[in-house]
């Protein structure tokens, strides 16, 4: 049997979100993590050295043509993504890209079509790779719901709410970035509900959306309320609140799909099913939490090794971008805060 070659990986970033990318890639069958970028080298160390990556660097154009990877995992913030997409592909290396691609529609539309095809490139959405996700993706693939006629998704979190024992949110400690995002609840976390809606019930548009700020901590929404209508006629929202007092600071998902057979719940960490077919799953949260790094990165390799598309290709996305973009327009037809 012929031997195929490692991949080579460059990492681009060392912040929270890196220590669940790496774990994936340590887990990943034939994957070498070759170099890793921070503009703060102390930070790329202490990440380089947990993961036993053997270089770092501060710039990421040297770390580009001295590794001459085959692939780069851009892992930084948003506004940088669209630059250091353009440096992968005018260097011929392929690019996995953490949502969003870009800060707006626009920008993201502009990236796809300046890089085309010179090189496979896949956005990191990895919520819809979450296994309770892919479960109820499978029973309504078998036919267990019939047609969704409704649905809800929602997340809340206390994240936003000072502590008692810091005098700081727990989410800004974790991820300080986000204090200053203009665009917050929606771009940041709710991105992820949309583009799994759109995998679990098919292609919708947005109706209508509200936004609110409860948080003094950041100037962006940190409430949001989102109403949609599937191309299949399912009318549904996905809301989420970052402020809410008695959630968990991390933020926690419930998802209600609504069937002319069977009906699905997902709600703390049991899926169910229920009506023709009765079923219960329960998950690990914070197993599937890394399982759904695990699946889009896995999958990100067994495509560039097959030629297989990607689920969560550029154009793709785009589709999950414009429910964004079309959120926050409607939103900001009304009365903002």
């Amino acid at each position: 049997m012929t031997n195929v070659r490692k991949l080579r990986v460059a990492i681009a970033g060392a912040g929270m979100v890196t220590r669940h990318h790496l774990i994936a890639w340590s887990r990943a069958s034939g994957v070498e993590v070759v170099a890793l970028y921070n503009r703060n080298l102390d930070k790329a160390n202490i990440r380089a050295t947990e993961f036993n990556i053997p270089r770092v660097y501060s710039d990421i154009e040297e770390m580009l043509d001295r590794e001459r990877p085959d692939a780069l995992d851009i892992a930084v913030a948003v506004e940088a993504h669209a630059r250091f997409a353009k440096m992968a592909a005018e260097r011929g290396i392929h690019i996995l890209c953490q949502k969003p691609m870009a800060p707006t529609l626009r920008e993201a539309e502009a990236l796809v079509a300046e890089i085309g095809q010179r090189v496979r490139f896949m956005v990191h959405e990895n919520w819809r790779f979450r296994p309770q996700y892919r479960q109820a993706g499978c029973w309504m693939a078998e036919g267990k719901t019939g047609p969704i006629s409704e649905f809800r998704f929602s997340t809340r979190s206390s994240g936003l709410l000072t502590r008692a024992e810091s005098g700081r949110p727990f989410a800004l400690e974790r991820q300080p970035f986000m204090a200053k995002m203009d665009r917050f609840l929606i771009l940041e976390l709710l991105i992820h509900h949309l583009d799994t809606a759109r995998f679990l019930v098919g292609e919708m548009s947005v109706v209508s959306a509200r936004i609110s700020r409860i948080s003094p901590e950041v100037i962006g929404e940190d409430v949001a309320l989102i109403m949609l209508k599937a191309e299949g006629g399912a009318i549904g929202t996905v809301s989420g609140n970052f402020s809410a007092a008695g959630a968990p600071p991390l933020p926690r998902d419930r998802l209600e799909l609504i069937g002319d057979r069977a009906s699905i719940l997902f709600e703390n960490d049991t899926l169910s099913i229920a009506g023709e077919t009765n079923e219960t799953v329960c998950f690990d949260l914070d197993e599937a939490y890394q399982s759904s790094y695990d699946h889009a990165i896995s999958h990100f390799v067994e495509c560039l090794r097959t030629g297989k598309p990607f689920e969560t290709d550029p154009l793709d996305n785009l589709k999950t971008l414009k429910l964004v973009d079309d959120a926050y327009r409607s939103a900001n037809e009304n009365r903002r805060y």
